[in-house]
């Protein structure tokens, strides 16, 4: 006789936090390792870069560790390293991030100086030109990576006059031009309380981490002044960007108008394109242009939710003589999926592996951290994580069909090309 084993419910472990301040956060306790991981969110990120200043939140991200307080950049590292602390800043499109992971018993060490960090960066002359310097030296160097061009070359024209046409870290033209003036604003304007999300996964209790959410964030101000963004649709379906590069192998992105995150018929959307192009193996892109053809190591496509444009978008690298033949193998796989859908069995493969393997997003502290900032800034509820293989399995192929057609529409898509194609 089997006996039967109980499903742990994801949403009964988490709880809300609300410091004594208001500030709050999504917390998991788990005390098997005396460990704890803080990851958070700010609405803002490229997004925001003044006119002329492209590159400023990826800077404001990189630099906002170089010192804080009353230590410099060698003093803030070293006592990072002393207590064993984890600490990393980014900056995407829509939002900076933070990351924070400690041992418990540095707890007070770690929160304090993450407090420094986005309370009282230094923004010292040295590490800042130091950091600039460093991305100056990784934007020349993607001048002439083609995989780099084609990608910049790809939001330029499909997000034309909008904030997503610049590149997130900045150009070459608009690095010299960042002034510490420029961060201490951009620090100002997006760092608040307002638009923060957190989550935290390890041993600490809600009471002692409401304490600490007050020491570490109670100073940031009530209100974010951000730049309205507008939202955009994608320019560019069926044009073919080329961009001349003398190398035997072109780079090429693809991609059109896709869902926003808050679509009711995303679920859908994530399988169907998992069938394209997000399948590793299982894909018809894979299966058409690799393995049937050998036209491409890679060739895979994405679904990118930012906060004000749903997007698809792909890429594949080929000879210069296969990338027409490697381009309207794509095209006729997106104008089918958008004709007729996945059939029953490409459906049931996506939908077993999209379920499978979401636990490996939490398998880690780090990982379930970030799940509960995202459950947050996507709206999505404490129970998602319960539900969402649900909502996968749910998903029925006249669902699918109906999805492709609004993801593909007729099967045109925006592609940019770097290299020497033949035929183009």
């Amino acid at each position: 006789m089997n006996a039967h084993v109980p499903v742990t419910s994801h949403a009964s472990r988490i709880q809300r936090v609300i410091s004594p301040g208001g500030i709050e956060a999504w917390l998991v306790e788990d005390y098997t390792v005396p460990l704890i991981a803080l990851e958070f969110a700010m609405e803002g990120g490229a997004s925001q870069d003044p006119q002329g200043r492209a590159g400023l939140a990826n800077m404001l991200a990189s630099v906002i560790d170089e010192g804080a307080g009353p230590y410099d950049s060698a003093a803030f590292h070293e006592r990072l390293d002393e207590f064993a602390i984890e600490l990393h800043f980014r900056a995407d499109r829509d939002q900076f991030t933070g990351q924070l992971k400690t041992l418990t018993k540095h707890r007070a060490e770690a929160f304090d100086m993450l407090r420094l960090a986005i309370n009282e960066p230094r923004f010292d002359t040295e590490p800042v030109e130091r950091v600039r310097a460093q991305i100056v030296a990784g934007l020349r160097q993607e001048m002439n990576d083609p995989d780099s061009m084609a990608g910049r070359a790809f939001f330029a024209t499909a997000f034309a006059g909008h904030p997503y046409a610049n590149p997130v870290r900045g150009t070459l033209e608009t690095m010299p031009t960042i002034t510490r003036d420029d961060l201490v604003a951009m620090r100002q304007a997006c760092f608040a309380r307002d638009r923060l999300k957190i989550g935290v996964v390890g041993a600490i209790d809600a009471k002692t981490l409401g304490f600490a959410l007050d020491e570490t964030f109670g100073a940031l101000p009530a209100n974010a002044k951000l730049n309205a963004i507008p939202l955009i649709v994608p320019h560019g379906t069926g044009m073919r960007e080329l961009i001349d590069l003398d190398i035997p192998q072109s780079s090429v992105r693809f991609g059109a108008p896709g869902l926003l995150r808050t679509d009711p018929d995303w679920v859908a959307a994530v399988v169907v394109n998992h069938v394209l192009g997000g399948g590793v193996f299982s894909s018809r892109l894979f299966r058409e242009v690799r393995e049937k053809r050998g036209l491409a190591y890679s060739v895979y496509s994405q679904l990118v939710p930012f906060n004000h444009a749903g997007l698809y978008i792909g890429g594949t690298s080929t000879k210069n003589e296969r990338v027409k033949e490697s381009l309207d193998i794509i095209g006729a796989e997106i104008a089918s999926l958008a004709k007729d859908g996945p059939n029953e069995d490409e459906l049931s493969t996506a939908k077993k592996y999209l379920i499978g393997s979401y636990a490996l997003r939490f398998d880690t502290s780090t990982k379930l951290a970030d799940q509960l900032v995202r459950l947050q800034v996507e709206e999505l509820g404490m129970d998602y994580m319960d539900r969402r293989n649900g909502l996968v399995a749910a998903v029925t192929r006249e669902d699918a069909t109906r999805t492709a057609k609004r993801l593909f529409g007729e099967g045109q898509f925006l592609a940019t090309i770097v290299g020497r194609p033949a035929g183009l």
